[in-house]
Order: structure tokens, then sequence, then C-alpha cells
């Protein structure tokens, strides 16, 4: 995983990161089958939600309290999320 943007405060980076997983959370209902759903998001923010999760020590109680569990996959490559309707993977978009 790439380091982390020194030009971003701190404190930006995390909310910016609970921001994107609360859009995650939301559109998963919609692009679910059964309990599984994908969701893409670009390079740069997925970066900054991977950043949150494992290059900054964010506790587990700033996320958002519908994620019950996270973590990578596929080489590191995808995100992963557990809620209590959804296993969520989160891509970086194909360009």
């Amino acid at each position: 995983m790439a380091n982390i943007d020194s030009d971003i405060p701190e404190n930006k980076h995390v909310k910016q990161a609970i921001n994107h997983l609360e859009k995650v959370l939301d559109y998963a209902p919609m692009v679910a089958e059964g309990r599984n759903a994908t969701v893409h998001l670009t390079p740069q923010d997925w970066q900054v939600v991977a950043d949150a999760f494992f290059n900054m020590d964010v506790p587990d109680e700033a996320f958002p309290d519908a994620i019950e569990d996270y973590g990578l996959t596929n080489e590191n490559e995808t995100i992963t999320l557990t809620t209590d309707d959804y296993d969520i993977e989160i891509e970086v978009v194909a360009t």
C-alpha cells in the first residue's frame, strides 16, 4: 500500500474515509446479490479508506456502527466489510 499523503491533515483523511464508507454502506443494498455486494471506488478513494483501516491508528469506534468486521483479500487489493446484512468487497474501479 502507498504511504499516507502527508499534504492531507490526518483528521481530514479519516473524515473522508468515513464519508466513503458511509456511501459504500448505502450503495451495497443496490448491488447486492444475496449477502454479497461489490462496490467500486476510484484508486484515490480506495487508498483513503485503506489508509484509515490499515495505516493509521483509527479506533474501530470511529468507523460506521454497521461495520462488524473488515479486512483485506485478493493480495491486498480488495477491502472486505462485514455487516449484519452484507459481505461487501470494495475494489478499485477498472480504468
